[in-house]
């Protein structure tokens, strides 16, 4: 007798493993260890205590170098005391331009080169509200600038990747409470994206098709991992999420590259961007979190069965040794209970 079961078929097993085809991996469902969602808004957080008057990305004088400035929306020539949305040189980078990589070896075991590319910090002006307690509007104009840095970032030499993060909260590595998000180019790809791509290609050889693009056509029809979703863009919690409430927020149509898109997606996305953290701040009490993007690279190849996408992860537990040692996340909510917790915010 198989011992599969058919599409909708209940299981009461208390924990399962899912298989994230998109990646490869394999993350376990601890169902059975689970609290009930709203018992996530109780969860005690670190908040770190900070003022205005202390803070670098506060003080007009410290921002002169800016590399790009928005004032209400529009993007400005020059710096005013107006600024709404600002990019930044880090100050402290951890990748720094240079003309030459300058390969090194060591023996025949061991390479190296010169870290070389930009990092940058992107800044919304209000101190005290993340992204998910800003106006929609706002939400755009930090949208505008990551869009704004990639295209100009994407044409330097050695830049094969595009880097494009948000931590929020000590928990999730922010070292300056100001909200803020950052841009770091390498001149290699991501680990986990390039597994991403020879999966995505794979699959595009094979079925003559996109495997995001399936996985959302399936999302649409089931409906019951979707937290929000407006003409352009969905907001689903994946089936094999890798943490409590991850929301991955992907185009209904296929585009491999997240810096040709226009205005009109620009909006969409903001408003699907801006409703999805607001759910996760007041559904689960302010959590830290990370989201990041990940986009066809600009390697100069042809990446076009890709599908570029955001992934929000809030921080609702800590990795430990089985996570660390067997690379296999735990989350403790089905991601369907995570959905509807969430679309009811």
């Amino acid at each position: 007798m198989s011992e599969e079961k058919k599409d909708g078929q209940e299981n009461n097993f208390p924990s399962e493993l899912r298989y994230d085809i998109s990646s490869g991996d394999w993350v376990v469902i601890a169902s059975g260890r689970a609290k009930r969602p709203e018992m996530f808004k109780k969860d005690k957080r670190v908040k770190e205590e900070s003022s205005e008057k202390d803070c670098p990305f506060c003080d007009f004088d410290n921002l002169q170098n800016a590399v790009v400035s928005f004032e209400n929306g529009e993007k400005q020539e020059t710096l005013t005391e107006k600024w709404s949305a600002i990019s930044i040189p880090n100050k402290f980078p951890a990748f720094q331009p240079a003309e030459n990589l300058e390969k090194r070896y060591e023996n025949s075991l061991y390479q190296t080169m010169n870290a070389v590319g930009y990092h940058e910090v992107v800044i919304t002006r209000d101190h005290h509200k993340s992204l998910g307690q800003l106006p929609k509007d706002k939400v755009r104009e930090a949208m505008a600038l990551y869009k704004q840095r990639y295209l100009e970032l994407k044409e330097k030499k050695h830049v094969n990747y595009v880097s494009i993060f948000h931590n929020h909260g000590v928990e999730a590595g922010a070292s300056i409470a100001h909200p803020h998000s950052q841009i770091v180019t390498t001149p290699l790809i991501d680990v986990d994206l390039n597994k991403a791509l020879s999966k995505g290609r794979a699959y595009s050889e094979s079925k003559k098709d996109c495997i995001y693009c399936r996985m959302n056509d399936w999302e649409m029809r089931r409906k019951e991992r979707i937290v929000y979703e407006n003409d352009l863009f969905l907001a689903v919690c994946p089936f094999a999420s890798k943490a409590a409430f991850q929301i991955i927020i992907s185009p209904k149509k296929h585009l491999a590259y997240f810096e040709n898109i226009d205005e009109k997606e620009l909006d969409y996305l903001s408003d699907v961007f801006s409703v999805a953290l607001s759910k996760i701040y007041k559904g689960l009490n302010d959590p830290p979190y990370n989201f990041y993007l990940h986009c066809a690279p600009s390697d100069g190849m042809d990446h076009g069965y890709y599908h570029w996408h955001w992934t929000i992860l809030p921080k609702t537990s800590t990795w430990a040794g089985f996570e660390l040692g067997a690379r296999m996340e735990i989350s403790t909510i089905k991601p369907e209970k995570a959905a509807e917790y969430l679309k009811e915010q």
